[in-house]
């Protein structure tokens, strides 16, 4: 048959989605069929989007997700695209409106040809009842059952006696296992009648029912059929899909290995199939499914699908060359060009194909994104990790990659297996083999349990009936969580080492974590749990070796109290629960022996960070589900194994912290009292601390200068640099220790930095305790951090062998160490035009290095840029990571394999080995487009609701855009708009968070200023483009943010490294060096470049540029007299603005002051009951009281009662009554007790009669 010619002249509509839109499409492509896709706002980015010539919204208005997710079974929606965009073929897939015979007619009546048979068939045989009369008037057999629809409970009782127990009840419009109940009684059927018949009514709005009898021990057995629709058909042999679970197919194969030992029946079962398609001329696919008695071999009738099956392929895969879907799509063509008589000459369309068995075996099985240990529960969220073995006799039809989200609103197929052999035991061993490499990585699904039904004798043995998987037993290596508590993440040591903005993440205590992993007899490293404050609980559904480590809590077994600090046994089916801390210290460490193999690692690491890695990027919620390693305990371990308790860290609510002076501790910055009094005082822990950062309240600091000169307008600013891990960074007048979650990178003064042997003890900060830094030496510092790692092979050799455990933790008691951060300095020479440049001490592991002065200066940019090329070019051992900013270089470096000194006088001789002048110097980038929205809505909606929720008027409100014009001296905001999009713009440097850009214009005259938002926005748009200072980002996620906004583009950094400009190993854009430009596009432009971002199709404009310093040294010569007009205009600006924004802010800051005043005026005064020491609740942090969620008088009823929500670390903390305090009385609450005030750690919250 030679359609070729007329192919190219048809539009095919897929009316479907997920792996089969995918298939009819890759069809009809090789045909050279033009491709319309269908989508709703969950699947705007799915391949089939793609993969489609072109693509049409359906119900683009509705913004509901669950009402548009109805988008592929909205009818009229879909005929109104076939109108609107010419289409002649449509073909339903499999699922949603496939055998809607209403559906069919209209896109009939439309003029589109329907790839499927005629409305009037799908009608007849989608009514379970009328198909049983059709096969019955041409004699193909039938089940056992009721004469039509039954009118009443009696009549069903009277056809069940009749016909005999057990019975199956169904609905006649019902399909996939839905509308079918068992009843093996008289009693169960009258139960379940009335229930049935309405949930029919619900699900296919039709009460019709009608009973067959229930054969236990039957097979499942479909022949595959295709018919001209004019009174020919043919068979294509059968399939056998008797493993399914409630009534839905697992595992589908062909041949089917019953048939193959009954050749006989086999013959008879295709013939019957093959008489009903012609008696009801049918046309298109289709599939006349069976029940086979296991015992005698009798088959019976069950029904006909209408459409293509979800398990063509194995049909396919045993007829090679044989593509059901290309059939379909002819045999449409054919009848839209009036042809139809030719399909007939396809040579596919020859029976003499099929009336053998095949000479291979193919087995398709089902990969869902379920819970086979909590019935089946669909379990949607995100995939990590896709990874699909590629091999010959492996077909996959997929829809999913890394990064793809499964989402609630569709079946949760996320890819099918298809595998061929000779045999079927060669089929088997395939099968097993490729669901051992597959890796489908993120929420629970069946892949482990399709194995073991694999292994099983059964199914290996070809011996599976309908009812195989009722009693098949299948227990995951895992654990459920019951609950996460406030915060318990997945983590692992030591995180990542990346840079460029990544987060570290890992533990924040490392050293209770990595004792932890030890004790079970892990890597130190390995993954496990971080329980923040309030504990988790886990049920376990296999025995698994556990120790659980960290701040004091009571850890229970099923109910029973066991030791910290030691190797546990968790029976199978046990519950393990970590109460809250008690007493001082923060977080608690559960490690389990073999880790969590199915968590992915993410750029190196399975640590939890920012919605990446971990678990699903977030923590433990209930109802996860973690897979375990290889957990069991030995015969060996029949007795704990437990820390000796000296060596137990103790966790004070005082803690002394041992740190490093720098990068910025010296009296450019701080006055020597300053400096003096910051390490004398015992800072408090604010409960505004998180991973991020661990803030500290105290006095303020004695700053040596009035301002941040180009930095900002506050002492603590300076022009953007790197940050070392772990230091102390004085935002405003506000020290904040930069932790695992923190930025790299950024515009603030650092005191000091913790010594790498003393971070652990940041984990275990609690709002109300004190810190104080002691000054150590960077000889002492390295010399407790080879100690501690010394510590660490010392205890694996101890848990692994009879050698005993070290003698001590390691400690250092010292005086604090005046200690000048800089470590060397170059002094600029006048007459060479060579800048000065200071290498500072940031900490035991890296060195800042500063050149020229505090000002923004290309040429000092460009020296910075060659440094770092010199430094790569000499291989300097021990260097891991460089960080670049506006005027320095944070070289981080490893003390384990070099030492300060060695890289220190390395740094020293590759800056004397640069010119003088950098002049003549060129440096290779790239010029990149980026597509840019100027004075956007998202940009707009983020400011209404900053000024709805946090601050009404400031200078920058109600306009950012508006206020940058103000503040630089132009006369509107195109003005500002225009000069800001006429420039290109220069990356400086790449960090903050994931991968943040620093961008200023190469155009002076560009250079607009803005001041931070004060307080800063809690949302802002990811791709929004922003200023503060004169450094302008682009937001590379949704995020928390104080720059002034005016526009939005598209962000350098794709979560998954999807696209021709990024990797998974590099999900970032840009490089120092590189330009941008920002050019203005529509919203409608936009939103079409975001979608091809997001599905990985989008490709920047991209030319290699070269930056000469010597020609733009020329270009700023020649307008420097229009520069100097541009800064004194933009000077004034700045004045007026600044004046302006302080009597604004001071009026806010007094609302603010009196309004939380008089709601803490209005709240009565808490009833106490003379705080005698009562039963009560207390706070086990400091804290604000967010919500008081019970009364007086009220009776706790349960243990997990919410009383009070305290709000610390920017999270809510539920206060729950506890066990011990069921059946009490609410009597009164604490003195501090009000909604608005603050609780110190220990004060009483709630008492009880």
């Amino acid at each position: 048959m030679n359609l070729d010619s007329g192919a190219s002249t048809h539009t095919l509509l897929v009316a479907n989605r997920g792996e089969i839109a995918v298939r009819i499409l890759r069809t009809a492509k090789r045909l050279g069929i033009r491709t319309l896709a269908v989508y709703t706002r969950s699947d705007a980015t799915s391949p089939h989007v793609t993969l489609a010539d072109e693509a049409a919204p359906l119900r683009e208005q509705d913004e509901d997700p669950v009402s548009n997710a109805r988008g592929y079974i909205d009818a009229e929606a879909i005929i109104a695209v076939c109108k609107e965009r010419g289409v002649t073929l449509l073909h339903p897939g499999y699922g949603f409106l496939s055998e809607n015979s209403d559906f069919a007619r209209k896109v009939a009546d439309a003029g589109v040809i329907w790839l499927g048979p005629r409305a009037e068939t799908i009608e007849a045989m989608g009514l379970k009842h009328r198909a049983r009369e059709l096969a019955r008037e041409v004699d193909v057999p039938l089940v056992p059952g009721s004469n039509g629809l039954l009118q009443d409970m009696n009549e069903a009782v009277a056809s069940a006696e009749e016909i005999g127990f057990p019975v199956m009840l169904k609905s006649t419009a019902g399909g996939g296992g839905m509308g079918l109940v068992v009843c093996a009684t008289v009693d169960e059927l009258r139960a379940r009648f009335a229930g049935t018949q309405a949930r029919a009514e619900t699900l296919f709005h039709n009460n019709g029912l009608f009973i067959e009898r229930y054969y236990p021990a039957a097979r499942h057995v479909e022949v595959q059929v295709f018919g001209d629709g004019a009174g020919h058909a043919i068979h294509m042999g059968e399939r056998e899909c008797s493993v399914q679970r409630r009534h839905q197919k697992v595992i589908e194969e062909a041949p089917s290995p019953f048939m193959l030992r009954h050749p006989d029946i086999r013959e008879k079962m295709c013939i019957a199939a093959v008489r009903l398609s012609e008696h009801v001329t049918y046309e298109s696919a289709g599939t006349v499914e069976f029940l086979v008695d296991d015992v005698s071999g009798e088959f019976f009738f069950l029904e006909m699908n209408t459409r293509l099956q979800v398990e063509h392929p194995v049909t396919e895969q045993v007829n090679p060359g044989l593509d059901i879907v290309e059939l379909m799509i002819l045999q449409g063509i054919a009848r839209h060009d009036g042809k139809s008589s030719e399909i007939l000459s396809h040579p596919f369309l020859n029976q003499a194909l099929y009336e053998a068995p095949p000479h291979c075996h193919a087995i398709e099985v089902r990969l869902y994104c379920e819970n086979p240990a909590a019935q089946f529960k669909p379990c949607p969220g995100v995939l990590q990790q896709v990874k699909l073995p590629e091999v010959d006799w492996l077909r996959v039809e997929s829809w999913v990659e890394s990064g793809t989200t499964i989402t609630p609103y569709y079946d949760p197929l996320a890819c099918k297996l298809v595998v061929t052999g000779s045999t079927r035991v060669e089929a088997i061993q395939h099968l097993t083999s490729v669901l051992k490499e597959t890796e489908v990585l993120g929420p629970p699904n069946n892949v482990q349990y399709l194995l073991a039904i694999c292994g099983s004798q059964t199914f290996q043995f070809g011996n599976a009936t309908t009812t195989f998987l009722h009693t098949f037993s299948f227990v995951p290596k895992a654990f459920t969580v019951l609950s996460g508590g406030l915060e318990t993440t997945v983590q692992d040591y030591p995180g990542r080492r990346i840079g460029l903005g990544i987060p570290r993440s890992g533990p924040m205590d490392s050293l209770a974590f990595r004792i932890a992993n030890i004790l079970v007899g892990n890597d130190p490293g390995t993954e496990g749990l971080e329980a923040t404050l309030t504990g988790c609980r886990l049920l376990f559904h296999v025995a698994a070796v556990v120790a659980v480590t960290g701040a004091s809590a009571k850890v229970t077994v099923d109910g029973n109290e066991i030791r910290t600090w030691e190797r546990v046994a968790v029976p199978a089916g046990a519950k393990l629960a970590i109460g809250p801390i008690q007493g001082t210290g923060m977080r608690a460490y559960l490690a389990m022996r073999g880790g969590f193999p199915e968590i992915p690692k993410y750029l190196g690491s399975k640590s939890t960070s920012m919605g990446l890695g971990g678990y699903q990027g977030r923590g433990l919620t209930a109802g996860d589900q973690v897979v375990l390693g290889d957990c069991a305990p030995g015969a060996a371990e029949e007795s704990a194994l437990a820390l000796p308790e000296h060596l137990i860290p103790v966790y004070p609510s005082d803690w002394t912290i041992h740190v490093l002076s720098g990068p910025q501790s010296d009296p450019t910055f701080i006055t020597e009292q300053g400096i003096a009094k910051f390490f004398t005082t015992k800072w408090t822990v604010s409960a505004a601390s998180n991973r991020m950062g661990v803030r500290l309240e105290g006095p303020r600091i004695a700053w040596a200068r009035e301002n941040g000169g180009e930095g900002g307008s506050h002492p603590s600013n300076i022009l953007d640099n790197g940050y070392a891990f772990g230091t102390v960074n004085v935002n405003g007048d506000t020290p904040v220790i930069l932790t695992n979650e923190g930025p790299d990178m950024g515009g603030y003064v650092c005191v000091c930095t913790i010594a790498s042997a003393e971070l652990w003890k940041l984990g275990q900060l609690r709002a109300g305790s004190t810190v104080r830094f002691k000054r150590i030496s960077y000889q002492q510092a390295i010399g407790l951090y080879q100690a501690e790692e010394r510590f660490f092979r010392e205890m694996q050799e101890a848990t692994s062998s009879s050698r005993s455990f070290p003698p001590f933790l390691p400690t250092l008691n010292t005086t604090d160490h005046v200690i000048d951060p800089r470590l060397h300095d170059t002094h600029p020479d006048p007459s060479s035009g060579r800048p000065g440049v200071v290498f500072r001490q940031a900490g035991d592991s890296a060195i800042l290095v500063e050149c020229g002065e505090m000002t923004l200066d290309f040429a000092v940019r460009a020296r910075i840029h060659a440094f770092e090329t010199e430094i790569r070019r000499c291989a300097i051992p021990g260097i891991w990571f460089l960080a670049p900013c506006i005027r320095s270089t944070m070289v981080h470096f490893d003390p384990l394999i070099s030492t300060q000194a060695a890289v220190l006088a390395s740094l020293i001789n590759a800056e004397h080995s640069l010119p003088a002048s950098v002049e003549s110097l060129t440096f290779p980038g790239r010029r990149i487009t980026f597509p840019t929205v100027l004075d956007d809505r998202w940009n707009r909606e983020a400011l209404e609701k900053y000024m709805r929720s946090t601050r009404a008027t400031a200078a920058y409100l109600p306009s950012n855009i508006e206020y940058l014009a103000r503040n630089n001296g132009f006369e509107n905001a195109e003005e500002a708009l225009k000069k800001l999009v006429g420039t290109d713009w220069l990356v400086l440097g790449v960090g903050f968070y994931l991968a943040c850009p620093f961008l200023v214009p190469i155009d002076p005259r560009s250079r607009l200023v803005g001041q931070k938002m004060n307080p800063s926005r809690t949302y802002t748009p990811r791709g929004a483009i922003g200023i503060a200072g004169l450094v302008a980002a682009i937001y590379p996620i949704q995020s928390p943010g104080g720059y002034q906004l005016f526009g939005r583009t598209l962000p350098p950094w794709q979560t998954w490294g999807k696209g021709r400009d990024f990797s998974p190993d590099s999900p970032w854009l840009l490089r120092p060096f590189d330009q941008v430009v920002f050019e203005a596009v529509s919203e409608e432009q936009y939103l079409q470049a975001e979608s091809r971002f997001d599905a990985g199709q989008y490709a920047f404009r991209i030319e290699d540029r070269t930056f000469s310093m010597a020609e733009y040294t020329a270009f700023v010569r020649g307008i420097s007299d229009e520069v100097r007009h541009f800064k004194e205009r933009q000077a004034r600006g700045v004045a007026a603005e600044e004046a302006r924004e302080k009597v604004l802010f001071a009026e806010w800051d007094q609302q603010r002051r009196e309004e939380l005043e008089a709601r803490r005026s209005a709240v009565p005064e808490p009833i106490d009951p003379g705080g005698d020491g009562g039963p009560c609740v207390t706070s086990s942090l400091t804290a604000q009281v967010w919500k008081i969620k019970c009364f007086i008088g009220d009776v706790v009823k349960s243990a997990e009662d919410v009383l009070i929500i305290l709000e610390a670390m920017k999270t809510e903390v539920n206060v729950q009554a506890e066990e011990e305090n069921v059946g009490r009385k609410v009597v009164g609450f604490g003195r501090r007790v009000r909604e608005g005030g603050t609780v110190q750690a220990g004060d009483p919250l709630v008492y009880f009669e």
